[in-house]
């Protein structure tokens, strides 16, 4: 649960950081766009005052009331209003309307395009002499001021939808990202309280013996006993951390640098010699059987001898006395199998989906830390392997790893093989 709020928590702050910025500038964009429309609207109307001065200087006689401008002018909200001021101080207007609008004086100081305001109404208004009169024309601001008003209020309706959008998308996407980097963090905290845990268990033992044996004097078996029990927790806590260095080692190196043709027919009969010894001490039948011909695969000989010593590992270890061990490399078509069949206990069908996790043992049997399948996981997965578990003819397990086929010369891979034998794995399941 507390990982899931720790990456909703992060998304959330993504999005609203996101949403922020798009904020800023949807408002720097919208003021901009607002005043540039505002702009070529008021442009507008000003060259349509100019093209009626215009106009009107041009006509003799004047214009009269009634006056609708030059005749095919594009015209903005007209008509346009205009007053013609004469010499002798009399003046004739476009209409009741301008009659009804006092000009501010002095007139003949209305020149360039400005807007002012009369009787509560704001005019864009433009002068000029149009041949001994003086005229001014003027027309109303309320069509650029509605049209600024409709796109200032269709920029308040998109931006909270806008805005809406972006932090949706910020948050799904902020959780997409973090949610597998917050995995592996998860990950990487379970791994290190479960080693923190296999590795409290034989310190624990190791000081309990060392404190027993400083408390007082003990006889000679009494100390054989606790040196053996000392010297087994250390062994358990080496092999721990073998495994433990091996595994951070292996994820922190690229999966793809070190794979070179290998023949896995010689890999496995070098790892069955190698467990011939321990098979034989627990009187168990280990025995190799390869079928068709080059067993070659992409792989690093390193990792594919860990991979043999854990199956090899385990198969001897859960199998009882005078039991079978099968190992079979397999060509079948384009695919390379390889098949370790025991004839032990086996494993449950429900706990086969948890055999890779760290950390998971099967039995309380005492060894073993848990790591040894999930190294031989990872060893598969960055070889482009796949597992195949199910139950042996023997009753026990059969792990089975079926690898992609490479084509190559099996002799000269088998030869290169046998003059750089690997070295020996000592994994821990």
């Amino acid at each position: 649960m507390a990982r899931v709020d720790l990456v909703r928590s992060g998304a959330q702050r993504v999005a609203l950081a996101a949403t922020g910025i798009v904020a800023a500038i949807y408002l720097l964009i919208a003021v901009a766009v607002v005043l540039i429309v505002s702009y070529n609207l008021t442009s507008n109307v000003d060259a349509t005052l100019s093209k009626w001065l215009s106009a009107m200087a041009a006509q003799r006689g004047g214009p009269t009331r009634g006056y609708q401008g030059p005749p095919g002018a594009p015209r903005f909200d007209a008509p346009v209003l205009w007053w013609t001021f004469h010499p002798d101080g009399n003046y004739a207007d476009s209409s009741a309307e301008a009659a009804s609008i006092n000009l501010p004086a002095p007139y003949n100081r209305i020149k360039a395009p400005q807007t002012i305001t009369v009787s509560g109404v704001d005019l864009r208004v433009m002068g000029g002499l149009t041949s001994d009169d003086w005229t001014v024309v003027g027309q109303s601001m309320n069509s650029v001021y509605q049209a600024r008003g409709n796109l200032i209020q269709a920029e308040l309706l998109i931006g909270p939808v806008l805005l809406l959008v972006v932090f949706l998308g910020a948050l799904t996407i902020g959780r997409r990202v973090a949610a597998p980097i917050e995995q592996a963090r998860q990950r990487q905290m379970d791994f290190t309280a479960n080693a923190s845990h296999e590795l409290r268990t034989p310190l624990a033992v190791i000081q309990a013996q060392t404190s027993l044996a400083l408390a007082q004097s003990r006889d000679a078996d009494w100390y054989q006993r606790a040196f053996t029990r000392v010297n087994q927790e250390s062994q358990r806590m080496r092999r721990l951390v073998d495994d433990l260095l091996w595994l951070a080692r292996f994820e922190a190196m690229p999966h793809t640098g070190g794979a070179e043709p290998v023949d896995l027919g010689v890999m496995a009969q070098q790892a069955v010699d190698r467990f011939a010894a321990i098979a034989e001490a627990r009187q168990q039948r280990l025995s190799v059987r390869l079928s068709g011909h080059s067993h070659v695969i992409a792989a690093s000989p390193e990792w594919l001898d860990h991979l043999l010593g854990v199956l090899l590992d385990n198969a001897c270890k859960y199998t009882p006395e005078q039991g079978t061990i099968d190992v079979r490399v397999a060509a079948e078509g384009n695919r390379i199998k390889l098949v370790v069949d025991d004839s032990g206990p086996g494993i449950p069908v429900d706990e086969r989906a948890g055999i890779f996790d760290r950390f998971r043992r099967a039995t309380d049997q005492a060894g073993g830390a848990g790591l040894g399948l999930a190294i031989a996981d990872a060893v598969v997965r960055a070889t482009n392997g796949r597992w195949d578990v199910s139950t042996s003819a023997a009753g026990g397990a059969s792990m089975a790893v079926i690898w992609p086929r490479m084509l190559a010369r099996p002799s000269a891979t088998r030869a290169a093989a046998s003059e750089t034998p690997p070295p020996l794995a000592r994994l821990d399941a």
